[in-house]
């Protein structure tokens, strides 16, 4: 037996980490996935340097036989979160308490400042022969945002990174949605 026999022997027994796909239905690269984790258990064990932000703009190839994406999708939360919280507590360690409430505090509040545009414009548009956000499902969504940040009401960091939104000629800028959503969980696993 070679001893590349020996690794797909080794593979083979090895359970997958997550349900596979079948059939059409295609998945995450498992390689990338397995890989990518690995070096997030390095990092929260401290041996990487892995942020909870790399965690939440990770991507994966989508292949037949994957891994199921929202299984992975649900462990990357998990997975950003806890590292969300190692961060908080090094730096709440190393600037004091005080510091992190007042940069989450100026981030909540750049928040608030950019969604303070009036409804159908707060981001920037595609071009009127391209595709962007549908305007109302964010708006819906930032307006759930301004009710969280300033008056408290109940939204989870889940809830943002599951925020789906069709398409529609002219809507929002992708990126600039994107980037606020991600700021937005920032802020929330920042305070938690």
């Amino acid at each position: 037996m070679t001893s590349d026999d020996s690794l797909e022997v080794r593979e083979a027994e090895a359970p997958p980490a997550f349900s596979l796909t079948t059939g059409r239905t295609r998945g995450y690269h498992r390689t990338a996935v397995d890989t990518f984790l690995a070096g997030a258990r390095a990092a929260f064990e401290g041996d990487g340097e892995i942020s909870a932000a790399e965690v939440r703009v990770a991507s994966f190839p989508l292949v037949k036989g994957g891994y199921a994406v929202g299984e992975v999708d649900a462990a990357l939360g998990r997975v950003e979160d806890a590292l969300a919280a190692r961060e908080r507590e090094q730096a709440v360690r190393s600037g004091g308490a005080g510091a992190w409430v007042e940069q989450a505090r100026a981030e909540a509040q750049e928040i608030l400042d950019h969604l303070a545009r009036r409804r159908r414009h707060r981001f920037a548009r595609s071009g009127m022969l391209t595709f962007g956000y549908r305007i109302d499902e964010v708006d819906h969504v930032s307006t759930r945002i301004v009710r969280y940040l300033r008056d408290g009401e109940p939204l989870t960091a889940e809830q943002l990174r599951s925020a789906a939104f069709r398409m529609q000629r002219g809507g929002y800028r992708e990126e600039q949605v994107d980037a606020l959503l991600d700021a937005t969980i920032d802020v929330i696993l920042a305070v938690r």
